[in-house]
């Protein structure tokens, strides 16, 4: 598949890639310890049981032939709602895989302490004799595993991702709406705590490799089956849900409690990863047992709606549905490498409308206190190479002038110091970076709604455009915009200083961009000059900015 649609221009391959592109995984020891325990907690306890005091009895061997009170098979709805979840799960996981792959690394602590991961994805171990950017440190998954794979970019992985998103739980909500408003929901919901015992029965008879008693599925589930949808149903999906959500800057510097609810920020993104283990090892073991207690009858079950085991439409019919989903990740990876803008676009329909008119909204609130700063700050983009930017830098930026003109009754050019004189705000925040990782930084520097009052936009500027010093991942002039609403926002500075200190070369000397409900690639470094505009579409290749132009990022970075 890889060499069949993907090619790389000349500026892309040198973009660093890594010769050894294989699967890694690599655990910290303590997280072994802790499976281990698991282990020994489940199975080892499963089997001291059955040797000690045999097999306890079998709670599906009570189960009436009859069923449940709740009306047998699956409704129209159900079957539905079933496929279309399989359909969303494969791209979300797969497009969720290669964004994974962006910072292959997993941590429990907000500042992304190289070393400190919990596990990694790379077999790089990050070097303490030189700079290492998190875009270097950014791997490659096979197009097998991942959607699109091996392209140097999150942003089409983000764009599949959050296609899919909205329709996930479209979807899961319907489902669960037509649950409780008929009584299929008894079938998933337990009437009582005594599942929990009969569970763990049913579980030290399949721990043992002894089968117990499988009911017909089609009227009703043994308790261990109850549990297992009543997880994927009502804690994966909002336990994914929530998580995800606690990843957005705009969200979680409006509502941190919502990442405290995982500890932080990575917390979030560690347990948003274990969901997705949880929905993959439900998938394998859900899968097997279907085909072991009866493929073609148990698929007609949930593709026909009827419990005939002779009958092989149901069978045959899921094969399709299965084929025409692999069939689906082919044309995605195709259109991801062919047509990627055309990607870009809807996710822009679908998603950039949705938090434009919500989260987009939120104002940033302040938490972070001076104990909160990181310890590392992960350094990302090329340092300047332009011959201006090197004097200017040779002279501690003393001969610096930011220009700020556009569409202004008032352009002006300061220097550094003229800047400094105008005011200062200093703020503790947390940068997001669409990549995965974070950290926690003091800034200090002129709020933009002070520069804004300075200049005076006209009355079509809807746009400020920031110019950079450096250059995009694939050459050019960087710059990204930002809505005129959103420099206004509280916390939105030019910032001359990180951590009490001034700028340094490689985080955005002389002037860098904070504008908080936005993600990390908005925040412009080495700022040049500022241009108010009336609209984001006439600079560049007119998709808001240098990433959004050759990368496919989001115009709006919320989430």
């Amino acid at each position: 598949m890889a060499t069949m649609f993907t090619s790389f221009t000349p500026s892309e391959r040198k973009v660093h890639y890594p010769d050894d592109r294989r699967v890694y995984i690599g655990l910290k020891r303590p997280i072994w310890y802790v499976l281990a325990a698991l282990l020994l907690v489940t199975l080892g306890t499963a089997w001291v049981q059955y040797l000690c005091w045999g097999l306890p009895p079998d709670p599906a061997a009570t189960l009436s032939p009859a069923g449940s009170t709740a009306t047998p098979g699956f409704p129209g709805w159900a079957r539905f709602a079933h496929w279309a979840n399989f359909f969303f799960l494969v791209i979300i996981i797969r497009s969720g895989l290669s964004i994974l792959a962006d910072h292959p690394r997993l941590y429990w602590n907000n500042g992304c302490t190289p070393h400190s991961e919990w596990i990694r994805f790379t077999p790089v171990k990050v070097p303490d004799d030189k700079v290492w950017t998190a875009k270097e440190d950014a791997w490659y998954i096979s197009p097998v595993l991942g959607l699109p794979g091996y392209r140097h970019t999150v942003g089409i992985a983000r764009s599949w991702h959050f296609l899919q998103v909205p329709f996930f739980l479209l979807n899961g909500a319907i489902f669960i709406t037509l649950l409780f408003i008929t009584d299929h929901w008894q079938r998933l919901v337990p009437a009582s705590w005594q599942v929990i015992p009969d569970a763990w029965n049913i579980f030290v008879h399949y721990a043992t490799f002894n089968m117990p008693i499988e009911p017909n599925g089609y009227y009703q589930y043994n308790a261990l089956q109850q549990l297992a949808y009543f997880a994927v149903v009502f804690l994966f999906a909002p336990v994914a849900m929530v998580s995800g959500m606690a990843m957005s800057p705009a969200i979680e510097n409006r509502f941190h409690w919502i990442p405290k609810l995982f500890g932080n920020r990575q917390g979030a993104r560690s347990v948003h990863f274990l969901v997705m283990i949880g929905y993959v090892i439900f998938a394998v073991v859900h899968v097997g047992m279907v085909a072991f207690t009866g493929l073609a009858r148990n698929m007609n079950h949930i593709v026909m709606g009827t419990d005939d085991p002779t009958d092989r439409s149901g069978l045959w019919i899921g094969i399709a549905i299965v084929l025409l989903t692999i069939a689906f990740g082919i044309v995605a990876h195709w259109i991801s490498w062919r047509k990627p803008r055309l990607l870009q676009k809807a996710e822009a329909a679908v998603n950039g409308s949705l938090w434009k008119w919500t989260i987009n909204k939120f104002k940033p609130k302040r938490y972070y206190t001076q104990k909160d700063i990181s310890p590392y700050f992960w350094p990302n983009g090329k340092v300047p190479d332009s011959a201006a930017w090197r004097q200017l830098a040779a002279n501690d930026f003393k001969d610096f002038t930011l220009k700020v003109g556009g569409l202004v009754e008032n352009p002006v050019a300061l220097s550094l110091e003229a800047l400094k004189s105008l005011g200062k705000e200093q703020q503790i925040t947390m940068h997001h970076c669409i990549q995965g990782w974070s950290g926690i930084a003091e800034w200090g520097g002129l709020p933009l709604q002070a520069l804004i009052d300075i200049v005076k936009p006209g009355p079509t500027v809807t746009t400020v455009v920031f110019y950079s010093f450096g250059e995009g991942l694939y050459g050019g002039v960087y710059y990204d915009t930002h809505t005129l609403e959103n420099c206004r926002k509280p916390s939105s500075i030019l910032a001359w200083e990180m951590n009490y200190a001034p700028l340094t070369a490689t985080y955005g000397a002389p002037l860098r961009l904070r504008v908080e409900n936005q993600l990390g690639y908005k925040m412009v470094k080495w700022i040049e000059r500022i241009e108010f505009v009336e609209t984001h579409q006439t600079i560049g290749k007119g998709y808001g900015g240098k990433n959004e132009d050759d990368e496919y990022f989001d115009l709006l970075a919320n989430t």
